[in-house]
């Protein structure tokens, strides 16, 4: 089967920024209390294995373990995983797709897709969805954070390297939706304005989504 090609090219780019990209993102989640906040609520409800999906160095993955979560890695690039089992070893990084998660059905207690959702073409976001939901068990909880808006940002250069990237903006009704229609219970729903001082300064709002399959599911 052949591959979309908006997975090869988000690998490409990911494989050609990871080094720069892991040193840039390293202490993002440190100025951002709203989202540490989010994923503290999240850590206490999640029971069980939880997935990182598009991990990237590993940062989330690594301070959801902090917080006592049993938290692995799966991310599409192999020099980001690299780079994540480099920075953090001891902790499970692997290469997979989140269109193709090679997980058994209702294994994991919980799922993170922090802001690796924008790289999916909305046409794909369903069936991405439906295989969360697919590797959730009964019960487990789904953390999604995507920037809010409409728009298809694309670039072609980042960090002096040639890439070929999009980055898909999302409404929050419109994932609320989709998650819905995937067979998701939605539990949370969070926005913030977007954080304009400080290192890392942002343009669009932040979306924050929890949901949870159903434990009668």
């Amino acid at each position: 089967m052949t591959e979309p090609g908006y997975l090869s090219e988000t690998r490409a780019a990911y494989d050609a920024i990871a080094g720069e990209f892991a040193e840039w993102i390293r202490d993002e989640l440190a100025a951002k209390p709203l989202d540490r906040a989010v994923l503290a609520a999240f850590a206490e409800l999640a029971r069980g294995p939880v997935a990182d999906v598009g991990c990237g160095s590993g940062r989330i993955t690594a301070h959801l373990r902090d917080l006592g979560v049993d938290a692995f890695g799966v991310d599409l690039s192999p020099e980001m995983v690299a780079v994540a089992r480099r920075t953090h070893p001891g902790i499970r990084f692997e290469v997979g797709s989140m269109t193709a998660l090679d997980l058994p059905e209702g294994s994991l207690g919980g799922l993170v897709a922090w802001y690796s959702i924008i790289h999916v073409p909305p046409a794909d976001l369903p069936a991405v969805l439906a295989g969360f939901r697919r590797v959730l068990a009964p019960g487990g909880w789904l953390q999604l954070a995507f920037d809010i808006g409409d728009e298809r940002l694309h670039r072609d250069e980042i960090g002096g390297h040639r890439v070929s990237l999009d980055f898909h903006q999302c409404r929050v009704d419109g994932v609320a939706a989709l998650l819905t229609e995937a067979g998701f219970e939605v539990r949370a729903r969070l926005e913030r304005r977007p954080d304009e001082e400080g290192p890392f300064p942002e343009t669009t709002p932040q979306a924050f989504v929890l949901a949870r399959r159903p434990q009668a599911s």
